[in-house]
């Protein structure tokens, strides 16, 4: 696992160069004559906040950015590389009452035994995890039901995403359906899976 916290900070040409491992799984290095590869299979966890003073869109505390400001702090991420990131999840800050009184969440072990479950029903249907589908195996496995297709389609074209955040989407949603224990992948797992993608353009992962 790699974890990057405030993502825009990184020199942009080391933010860049995570595409191709992200893309592949490996990474090629070239010097002069010499060609090398190798392997380079990670987990990507990126954390940044919304613009530069943190505050952009809190009930907490007015944000001091103006929009250009915010505008070249989420720039900093190319859209090639946030294509590549399955999940853009905004986490807004908590007031202190809420974060002390809030009861304990579901326990590590059952997430652990559903995610267990989820990737067996994925490897006994195709041999391989849904992240690792591509090209027409994704059509193939991904069973979309038909209602769910045109909302995939619909979602896609109104918020421009490329081929290859579609096809990301659509491997999320395959999971958020397995993770169900669906034989097909029906509209309530696509608009989940539309959900994950549709935060800040800068809110790769929690802030």
């Amino acid at each position: 696992m790699l974890f990057l916290d405030e993502l825009p900070e990184f020199p942009r040409a080391a933010l860049e160069a995570l595409r191709e491992p992200l893309e592949t799984g490996h990474i090629t290095i070239s010097r002069a004559a010499r060609r090398c590869e190798f392997p380079a299979r990670f987990q990507l966890v990126a954390a940044m906040n919304p613009c530069p003073c943190g505050y952009l869109g809190s009930t907490l505390k007015a944000c001091r950015c103006t929009p250009d400001q915010v505008a070249r702090y989420q720039g900093k991420l190319s859209g090639p590389l946030l294509d590549r990131i399955d999940l853009h999840i905004e986490v807004t800050a908590l007031a202190p009452d809420a974060l002390l009184g809030t009861p304990p969440g579901e326990a590590t072990e059952a997430i652990r035994q559903r995610c267990a479950a989820a990737r067996e029903r994925a490897m006994a249907r195709q041999g391989q995890p849904n992240q690792a589908l591509q090209g027409a195996a994704i059509d193939t496995h991904a069973a979309l039901h038909e209602d769910a297709r045109k909302f995939l389609n619909t979602a896609a074209a109104r918020l421009g995403w490329s081929a290859r955040a579609t096809h990301r989407a659509l491997k999320v949603a395959r999971t958020i359906a397995d993770l169900a224990g669906s034989a097909d992948t029906q509209v309530a797992h696509v608009a989940e899976a539309v959900q994950y993608r549709r935060a800040l353009a800068g809110s790769a992962a929690c802030r």
